[in-house]
C-alpha cells in the first residue's frame, strides 16, 4: 500500500513538472510576441495588430497564473481561474476602447507589417496550442490556456485576412472591425471561464472543465 502511495506521489510530482515547463515556455513566447505585435501595431496604425497583441498578454498572464495554481489546493486552482477571466475580461474592453480611439483619429494601418506579424503570431499560436493540448483536460486553469491559444490562432489568421482586406480597399474599417472581433471573442471565453470558476470557488470543489469550449 504505501509502494502504491509513493508510486502516485510521484506521478503526480512528474506530471505537475511537466506542467510547469510547458506553461514556462508558452509564457515566454506569448510575452515576446506581445511585444513584438503591440509596437508593431503601434508604429502602423493597427488596431487589430495591438488587439491581437493584448490578446497574447493576456494568455501570457494567465500562463503565469496556472504556473502559480500547479500542485496548489482545489480552491486556490479554483481562485487563479477566476482571476484568469476577471483578466481577458477586462483586456476585452480595453480592445473596444483603443477600437473607438482609433476610429476618431481615422488612422489606415500598414497591411504588409500586419501580415507579416500574424503568419509570425499564428505559428507561435500554433506552437502552444500543440503544447497545450496533452494538459488541457488537467484542471481548469489547463483547459482556460489551451481554450486562449485556439482563440489566438482564430484572430491570427482574422488579422491576416484584414490586411488583405485593408490593402484592397484602402480602408481602416477591416482592420478595426476585426479588433472588435477579437475583443468579442476574448470576452465570450472570459464569461465562460467566470461562469465555470465562479461556482468552484464558492463550493470549493474542481469539477471537470466540460464546458469550457
Amino acid at each position: 500500500m504505501a509502494g502504491c502511495c509513493e508510486q502516485d506521489l510521484r506521478k503526480t510530482q512528474n506530471l505537475e513538472l511537466q506542467q510547469r515547463r510547458m506553461l514556462w515556455i508558452v509564457l515566454c513566447l506569448n510575452a515576446v510576441m506581445f511585444l513584438f505585435e503591440f509596437t508593431a501595431g503601434w508604429l502602423v496604425d493597427s488596431t487589430a495588430l495591438m488587439a491581437d497583441s493584448l490578446d497574447m498578454f493576456a494568455d501570457a498572464a494567465v500562463y503565469g497564473v496556472s504556473l502559480y495554481a500547479v500542485g496548489r489546493s482545489l480552491q486556490l486552482k479554483a481562485r487563479a481561474a477566476l482571476l484568469n477571466g476577471t483578466l481577458q475580461f477586462v483586456l476585452g474592453a480595453l480592445i473596444l476602447a483603443e477600437v473607438i480611439r482609433r476610429s476618431v483619429l481615422g488612422t489606415v494601418p500598414e497591411p504588409l507589417t500586419m501580415s507579416v506579424l500574424s503568419v509570425l503570431a499564428l505559428v507561435v499560436n500554433t506552437a502552444c496550442f500543440v503544447l497545450l493540448s496533452r494538459f488541457r483536460g488537467d484542471d481548469i486553469n489547463l483547459r482556460a490556456t489551451w481554450v486562449c491559444s485556439r482563440n489566438d490562432m482564430l484572430g491570427n489568421v482574422g488579422v491576416l485576412l484584414a490586411a488583405g482586406l485593408v490593402s484592397w480597399t484602402n480602408s481602416a474599417w477591416p482592420d478595426r472591425v476585426l479588433a472588435v472581433g477579437i475583443a468579442i471573442i476574448i470576452l465570450h471565453s472570459a464569461v465562460k471561464i467566470l461562469r465555470e470558476a465562479s461556482p468552484l470557488v464558492r463550493s470549493g470543489r474542481l469539477t471537470p472543465p466540460s464546458s469550457l469550449s
